[in-house]
C-alpha cells in the first residue's frame, strides 16, 4: 500500500456573497477529487488546537501526526534546518520577511502593503538581504538568506520574551500597534525602522518599481523559537516518508523528521508552480521505494492572503486537473494499492486574508475499498458527513493504519 497527502494550503473558506454563499472549494471545477470523494470518505479535522495560533507550523505538523502541544518550537527554527543553518541550543531564531511597507508616514504609523512584496524573486532577494546583513549582522544577530521573501536571522543567547507579529495579519493596517514588544523589542524595531532607508531606494528596488512591481523597503522580524526537535516520521509511522513542497517552512519540518526532501525545477510556492513536476516526483518517489509522500501546494493560501477570489479558485482547480488527476492515473496504471488524502492544513478566507482556526474537510479514497459515501469535497460536505476527528494529530495514524477510526 502507497500513502499520499495532497495538501492545498489555506484551501479551505467561508461562504462568500459573490459565490452564492458559497465556497472556494464548492465552486472550483475539481472532478477529480470530487470523484475520489464520493468513494470514499469526507469529514472534518481540527488541525489547530484551541490554545494555539493557527500557523501553518502548527497545522501542518498536525497533519504530519505530531503532537504541536509536545513538539512545536516556533516557526522560524523549522525553516532554519531547511537553510542549512546549525542552531545552538541557546539561539533563537527569527522569521524575517521582505515586507512592502507604504511610502509617505513616518516608520511607524506605515501601513503593511504585502507581506511577500509581490513574491518576490530568490535572487532579488539575495541581494536585498546581503545588504541587511552588512549592515546589522555582528556578534549576535546573524542574517541568512533564503528563498523569496522568506530569510532568516540567528540571535545568539537570545530570549523569547520578545513578542511579534506575522505580517500576513496585518495586511491593509497601520503597523504602530504590530512593532516588536517585550524585552529586547527596541532593538528589533530600531533594525526594521533603520531596513527602510536601506531598501526603499536599492538599485534592485528601483528596478523592481520601474517594471511596476512592489519595492521590498523593509525587513519584518516575527516567528521567533527555540532549536526543534521532531520524531522520525518512519520510526514513529514505519513508513519511509517525501516531502515535496516549495516552502522552506515544510522542507524544515521535513528535515527535523527524518524524511526525504524531493527538489522539482520550478516550484515555487506561487500560483504558477510546476505542478506536473510535483505529481511526477510523487509517483517518481513511490516507484522508487518511499511508502508515503507529503505533497504541499502553496498557491491557495498566497492567494488568500492577497485577496484574489478567481485566483484561489483557480489554484484548487490546478490542483486537481495537474496534481490529483495525473497522480491517480499513474497509480492506476501502475497496479499499486494507494490510498490518497486531499486536505487543507487551515483556512485563509479572502474576506480576512489569514488564517482562521476553524476545523477544515479532509478527503480520503482508498483503491482498495470503495465507501460508497456519494459526497463531493468541501466544508459543507465535511460538516454534514457527520465525521470529526477533534485531534488532529490522530488522523495521520488512522490514515495509515485503520480508516475504521475515522468512520
Amino acid at each position: 500500500m502507497k500513502y499520499i497527502v495532497v495538501l492545498g494550503d489555506g484551501m479551505a473558506d467561508e461562504p462568500i456573497a459573490s459565490l452564492n454563499n458559497k465556497t472556494p472549494l464548492d465552486v472550483a471545477k475539481k472532478p477529480n477529487i470530487d470523484g475520489l470523494a464520493k468513494k470514499g470518505i469526507v469529514g472534518l479535522v481540527d488541525t489547530v488546537p484551541a490554545d494555539m495560533l493557527p500557523g501553518s507550523d502548527v497545522a501542518n505538523l498536525s497533519v504530519l501526526g505530531f503532537d504541536p502541544h509536545k513538539c512545536y518550537s516556533g516557526r522560524s527554527p523549522l525553516e532554519a534546518l531547511s537553510m542549512g543553518i546549525e542552531m545552538k541550543e541557546t539561539d533563537i531564531c527569527l522569521r524575517c520577511n521582505l515586507v512592502t511597507l507604504s511610502d509617505d508616514e513616518d516608520y511607524e504609523n506605515k501601513v503593511m502593503i504585502d507581506h511577500s512584496s509581490d513574491e518576490i524573486t530568490t535572487e532579488e532577494a539575495a541581494e536585498l538581504m546581503k545588504a541587511i546583513d552588512e549592515a546589522f549582522s555582528d556578534e549576535i544577530h546573524k542574517f541568512y538568506p533564503g528563498i523569496s521573501y522568506r530569510h532568516a536571522l540567528i540571535w545568539d543567547r537570545g530570549s523569547l520574551e520578545v513578542r511579534m507579529k506575522p505580517p500576513h495579519d496585518i495586511l491593509e493596517q497601520k503597523i504602530t500597534s504590530y512593532l516588536p514588544k517585550g524585552e529586547h523589542a527596541a532593538v528589533f524595531k530600531d533594525m526594521m525602522k533603520r531596513s527602510y532607508d536601506i531598501l526603499v531606494n536599492h538599485p534592485v528596488n528601483i528596478a523592481r518599481a520601474e517594471r511596476g512591481l512592489k519595492k521590498a523597503n523593509s525587513i519584518w522580524l516575527w516567528g521567533e523559537g527555540v532549536k526543534p526537535s521532531l520524531e522520525s516520521f518512519e520510526k514513529k509511522y514505519g513508513k519511509k516518508g517525501a516531502m515535496i513542497s516549495a516552502v522552506s517552512l515544510l522542507k524544515g519540518i521535513a528535515i527535523g523528521a527524518e524524511m526525504t526532501n524531493l527538489e522539482v525545477e520550478g516550484a515555487n510556492g506561487s500560483l504558477h508552480t510546476n505542478y506536473e513536476g510535483k505529481a511526477q516526483a510523487c509517483l517518481d518517489a513511490l516507484n522508487d521505494g518511499f511508502d508515503f509522500v507529503y505533497l504541499h501546494v502553496e498557491a491557495p493560501d498566497e492567494c488568500g492572503h492577497r485577496g484574489e477570489l478567481d485566483n484561489k479558485i483557480l489554484s484548487i482547480e490546478y490542483l486537481d486537473e495537474r496534481v490529483v488527476k495525473p497522480i491517480v492515473k499513474g497509480l492506476e496504471a501502475s497496479g499499486l494499492d494507494y490510498r490518497i488524502m486531499v486536505l487543507p492544513d487551515h483556512p485563509t478566507p479572502i474576506a480576512y486574508r489569514t488564517h482562521t482556526q476553524d476545523p477544515v474537510p479532509f478527503m480520503i479514497y482508498d483503491s482498495t475499498v470503495a465507501y460508497n459515501c456519494n459526497r463531493t469535497y468541501s466544508e459543507i460536505q465535511g460538516e454534514k458527513a457527520g465525521i470529526f476527528v477533534p485531534k488532529g494529530h490522530e488522523l495521520m495514524g488512522s490514515f495509515l493504519t485503520d480508516l475504521a477510526l475515522v468512520r
